[in-house]
């Protein structure tokens, strides 16, 4: 008996385009969303805003995210602030990962976390087929050492370590 176990597919290697974020720049790229873009007439999609005010008001300084074009699924790229982020230790940079990355699976993005300095942070991939199956990759473990949850002294919740389905 064999089973074929289908890889998910690798984070886009295309670079961060942090001229998107200039005033209008979004205006004229009509695809592309921001946090700065909000529809008059419909819901922003993908919509992020409330993810941000739960668990990352601070840390998520913006993001870009480009649509599907029909043979890559969506990508949402992160931008959080790079002070914020290296006080975090890695089960705290996993939770990030894991929030957003489930908000943006949900619309059918990928999804990448830089710094304003370029540096990819963390990736949350999925494959979008019959399978769905996603995986955070890239996450690095520089930073505080230690076991602390985001929420820590704010909040009961439990952690959620692996919710990939």
């Amino acid at each position: 008996m064999s089973s074929i176990v289908q890889a998910v597919p690798q984070p886009s290697t295309e670079p961060l385009e942090l001229s998107l974020l200039e005033p209008d720049a979004a205006l004229n790229n009509r695809y592309v969303i921001t946090a700065n873009t909000i529809s008059q007439s419909d819901l922003t999609v993908p919509s992020l805003w409330w993810a941000r005010e739960q668990f990352a008001r601070e840390l998520l300084d913006n993001w870009i995210a480009y649509p599907p074009d029909g043979i890559n699924a969506g990508r949402i790229d992160l931008i959080v602030n790079r002070r914020l982020w290296n006080t975090l230790d890695y089960l705290q940079r996993y939770e990030f990962v894991n929030r957003f990355g489930t908000v943006a699976r949900d619309f059918g993005y990928n999804l990448r976390v830089f710094n304003y300095q370029q540096e990819l942070l963390a990736t949350y991939t999925c494959d979008f087929t019959a399978n769905l199956q996603c995986q955070i990759a890239h996450l690095n473990t520089t930073g505080r050492p230690g076991l602390r949850r985001l929420g820590e002294g704010h909040n009961s919740e439990s952690m959620q370590l692996i919710d990939m389905q």
